[in-house]
Parts: structure tokens; sequence; C-alpha cells
């Protein structure tokens, strides 16, 4: 009865449905594949579970042994347990054949389909190439034994170094927890993070994304919330106003380049040829007749790599009949039908953009100038309130598509970021102003007098904020952070249209294809709120370490 009262009344009547919700799942066909598909349990993937849980265990265990030694309260015998368990799991994954399916399938799905050697093409799911194979094998012949040497070596040293009552850890014991620390941390990194897991992709993918654009945001809030807390200087005011014509004298350079003269040579009886690089207002004035003596309706085009193709087509009759050319390049005996001239993209790209952030950045000296602040803190609430006012899927597809592209086109492809690193991107950049406020409420709620005594004591302004500040303000927040983290998780549903293969993906996908009116919807959102109770769970057991109140 007892454990009944502890329950939320709203979780017990989740409860009390769970064996209905079981039962549901156990006896249709229909929910066991909608089910099956929204998690993104992928055809044969069990073979990779036993691989997955051993290297968790194994990294898991290694991890636990300098992290339960450091934290406090935490009694002596846990330490040996860990120790064996992380040296009983580095002997299993010698056992290959066992492992290698798991590492196997992570490394087919970790490369691009469409241009490696190293899977065979046209199979689902993705399958190495016997040579990759091969390759592999031999890397799993010296990469787990190695673990298994270093574990061990850690794991000496740790043990070999074991303070007494009251010392300080020494050389030897801090050498093996960082060796435990490092190579199982970045072990848990990658197997939780990483790498792809056949058996639950759909569930990894939300799962992730949510972690990863939830500490990003906290970053970035923070990030908020520092510049928020600079303060304004005579000094300062120069230096940005200086920066400011020192944009404005760059954008002018840009925009006052030579400009490229161009011209439509040939006749309009059939296509226009572009020539690549053509700046994007000549070639809209070709296509939809922006110039003098042009047809009312619109005009083809092809594009070219060069003059020289544009012009071969040309002559070869292949339906060009004129081209959009530098005019160096036109022949002298082609009819000219329009001739412009006019800045080149980049030069034009880079001279607005240059100009856009002087203008910003002076703006926001002058209101610093006008308030008496930082123009840092201002340009720090003005991103705040601007995000703020902005819906999150505009925000998702803003940062996913356009700005994407933007950064793509601007790089020459170097940045091509993929969708999912999109996604979280965008809702970090979303979620970062509702965690800038937090922050800055948790922060101001902390007694002046405090801040005036770490002063007094002789404390920077950093050493104050990291020993006095934050500690306590981080236990204020931490409700309101919680509430965030599942806001996080459900919204990862909004990711799905850039076409990131998440939960809501996944359903969308199965009930096109089944057609099913119910199942998809249902399981998913079962799943959605069974992930949510978790992190829910995950919040209230931090709350209770962490408040002060009843301790």
């Amino acid at each position: 009865m007892s454990f009944l009262r502890s329950v939320r009344p709203s979780n017990l009547i989740l409860l009390t449905a769970l064996p209905f919700i079981v039962y549901l799942f156990a006896s249709s066909g229909d929910y066991q594949r909608s089910l099956k598909a929204i998690l993104g349990v992928e055809n044969g993937s069990s073979a990779f579970v036993p691989g997955f849980l051993l290297m968790l265990v194994a990294f898991t265990a290694g991890f636990a042994v300098p992290t339960f030694a450091s934290a406090k309260g935490r009694k002596p015998h846990w330490l040996p347990v860990a120790a064996v368990v992380n040296i009983l799991g580095a002997l299993a994954l010698l056992w290959k054949e066992l492992v290698h399916p798991f590492v196997a399938s992570v490394l087919a799905n970790g490369v691009d389909a469409f241009k490696s050697d190293l899977i065979v093409k046209g199979v689902t799911p993705r399958q190495l190439t016997e040579a990759a194979d091969l390759m592999l094998r031999g890397v799993e012949g010296w990469l787990f034994p190695a673990y298994l040497v270093l574990s061990l070596v850690g794991l000496a040293l740790f043990f070999a170094g074991r303070p007494a009552e009251g010392e300080d850890a020494g050389p030897l014991r801090r050498a093996g927890r960082w060796i435990l620390g490092g190579i199982n941390g970045v072990g848990l990194v990658f197997v939780l993070f990483f790498a792809h897991l056949a058996f639950a992709s759909g569930v990894a993918t939300t799962v992730r994304a949510a972690i990863a654009a939830y500490l990003l945001a906290a970053a970035l809030g923070l990030v908020w919330v520092g510049l928020l807390q600079l303060r304004a200087s005579t000094r300062t005011t120069s230096y940005f106003a200086a920066a400011t014509l020192l944009l404005a004298l760059a954008a002018g350079w840009f925009l006052m380049q030579p400009k490229d003269t161009y011209v439509l040579a040939g006749t309009l009886q059939g296509k226009i040829g572009i020539v690549t690089n053509t700046p994007a207002s000549f070639v809209s004035g070709v296509r939809f007749g922006q110039y003098e003596g042009a047809p009312e309706t619109e005009t083809p085009v092809r594009t070219f790599v060069g003059p020289t193709e544009a012009l071969a087509s040309i002559a070869r009759n292949e339906g060009v009949s004129g081209a959009l050319l530098p005019a160096a390049s036109a022949p002298a005996d082609m009819p000219v039908l329009w001739k412009v001239e006019a800045l080149n993209d980049r030069d034009r790209a880079a001279g607005i953009t240059v100009a856009v952030l002087a203008i910003v950045l002076g703006l926001l000296t002058f209101g610093g100038f006008l308030h008496y602040r930082h123009p840092l803190a201002v340009g720090s609430e003005l991103v705040v309130d601007t995000i703020r006012g902005i819906p999150m899927l505009v925000i998702v597809l803003y940062v996913g598509l356009p700005l994407s592209g933007a950064l793509k086109d601007a790089t020459q492809g170097v940045l091509d970021p993929p969708n999912i690193m999109r996604g979280i991107v965008a809702m970090a950049l979303a979620y970062s102003a509702y965690l800038a406020e937090i922050f800055r409420s948790g922060i101001n709620a902390i007694p002046v007098g405090q801040i005036e005594a770490a002063k007094s004591i002789g404390l920077n302004r950093w050493q104050t904020a990291r020993l006095v500040i934050l500690p306590q303000a981080f236990r204020i927040v931490i409700p309101p952070l919680g509430n965030e983290l599942i806001a996080i998780l459900k919204d990862t549903s909004l990711l799905s249209i850039l076409s990131i293969r998440d939960i809501t993906q996944r359903m969308r996908e199965f009930q096109s294809a089944s057609f099913l009116p119910f199942a998809p919807y249902n399981s998913a959102a079962i799943f959605y709120i069974f992930l949510t109770l978790a992190a829910a769970s995950l919040v209230n057991m931090v709350e209770r370490r962490y408040d002060v109140k009843h301790r």
C-alpha cells in the first residue's frame, strides 16, 4: 500500500493500464508490426544485441570504477565488483563471433551508401563486402586485446595507488583513473551516441537527437546569460564603434568591386544557354523577360559548364539558339539582345553580409551607449527575445533548409551538415532562449550578499560564478530544466519534417505503407508516453538528489 501511495495518481492510472497495453501488443499483429517499424528494428538485428550488450557492460563497468571512487558516499566494496565485471566484459569481447556482427553493422551503416566501396550495393540491411569484413576482423584482432591490456593496466595502477584514510589520491591512482575513464568514456559515448543500433534505430535517433540538442541548448543558454552579465565601459563602446566602422568599410570595398558584363547573344527561337557561375539576377532576367524586347512568356534555359560548351551546342543546333555569356566570350558575329553589368554573386553576397553585420553591430553599440550596457549584452537580449517569438517548426525549417543551403554554397560544399545535425542545431538554438531565461532566473535568485562576501575574500568574477553562484543556481533551476528536457524529447517529432527517420517519421512511413488507421499512431503515442515518463523519473531522481531543503 505504501508503494501505491508513493506513485503519482496519474502514473498510477497508467500503471493500471499497463497490462492492457501489454496484452494489446502481444495479441495484435498490427500493433506488433507498427511497434517494430516505429522502434526501427531491422531484419536480422537480433544478432547484434549480444555484441552491443557486451560492449555496454564492459565500458560501463570500467567507467564506474573511477566514478565510484571519486563520488562521495559510495561504499568501497563497489570498486572490486565493477573491476571484475570490467575484466570479464573485456575478456568476452575477445569472442569475435559474438561481437563482430554488431561492429560490422556499425561500420556498414557509418559509411556513405553511394560512395563507399566497403558495403555491398543494393542490399538491405547493409552488409560489408568480403574484403571489408576481413579488414574489420583484422582491426578487431588487435583492438579488443589492446582494450583488455589497457583495462588491466588501469585497474592495476588504480588499486595499487589506493590512498590511506584521509589522504589524497597518489600519482598511480590518478593515472589509473585517467586510463579507465578515458578508454571507457570514449567507448560509452561511441556506443550510446554514435554507433548504429539496428535493433532500435528509430528510438536511438530520437533519444540521441534530444540529448544532443538539450546539451547544446544548455551551453548556448549559458553563453547568452554570460553575455548578459558583461559590463559596459567607454573603452568597450569605442572598440565596438571602431569594429562597426571597419565592417562598413569592408562592405563598401566588396560592393565597389568592378562589375561583370554579360550579354544575351543569339536568338530566342530555342533554349537559352546559361553558363555556370552566372549571377542569379541575370538568369532570372532572361527566364522571366526582365529586359527590353523580351517575350511575355517564360524563356526556357539550359545550363552549361562554360561558354565554349554553350556556343558549341548552338552550332550543332541542339535546341539552343542563344546564350547568356560574359561579354569577352561572346562572338562578334552573334546578335546581342541584351547587355547588362552587375557585381558577381560572390562579391555582392559578401558585401551585403558584411553590411548587415555592420548595421547590426552599430545598432547594438548605439543601444548599449544609450542604456549604459555592453553591446554584447544587448545582442544577447535581442537573440533571446527574437528566438522566443518564432515558432519551433519555423526555426527547424529555416535552419534545416535555407540556412544550411546557404552555408553549403558559401563554403563551396565543404560544410554540408547531415539532416540530423541540422535538426539538432535548430532545436538547440530554439531552446537555448528558454534555457537562458531559466538560468538567468536562477542566478538572480542568489542573494547579493553572497556575491559581495565572495568579493570580500578575494574571489574574482569567474571564481564567484563557479564556486558560489552556479552551484546554488543549479539546484534552484532543476525543476524547470527537467521540464525543458521532457519538452525537447517530444519536440524531436518536428525533425521528421527534415526526413530524419526518428519515431515520428517511421510512424508516418509505416502508416503510408500499411494504411492502418490507428495502430501506428497509438503505438507512437504510447511509446512517447513511456519515454517522457522515463525522463520525468530521471528528473525526479535528480531533484531528490539535490534537494537541499530536506537534507
